[in-house]
């Protein structure tokens, strides 16, 4: 059975949680991480060789000068309350989202 929330109102919602984001299809703009306001996510570095590499870390100092895009990824999937925010301002549509079952 779906996990099911209510609006102030009263009214019925059932959560869509993120899932998923596919980094093939994912631009690294950043706009689902500036409207998530529950740490789910960080822009990793993609390198030359298609390495996914999280700043701030070792690895990442020693590739930097090869990241050649950025993607983003779940850092912190159950920090997500399934609101929706991040796919209604994702423009390639990479997420995947779906109720707890």
């Amino acid at each position: 059975m779906a996990n099911v929330a209510y609006t102030r109102g009263g009214a019925e919602y059932t959560p869509v949680y993120l899932m998923e984001i596919d980094p093939e299809k994912c631009i690294g703009c950043g706009r689902c991480y500036k409207v998530c306001g529950r740490d789910v996510m960080t822009l990793y570095g993609v390198t030359e060789d298609g390495d996914i590499v999280k700043p701030g870390t070792e690895e990442w100092d020693d590739v930097e000068d090869e990241i050649v895009k950025k993607v983003m990824q779940m850092d912190e999937a159950d920090n997500c309350i399934g609101c929706g925010a991040c796919a209604r301002v994702c423009p390639s549509e990479c997420q995947t989202h779906a109720p707890l079952s």
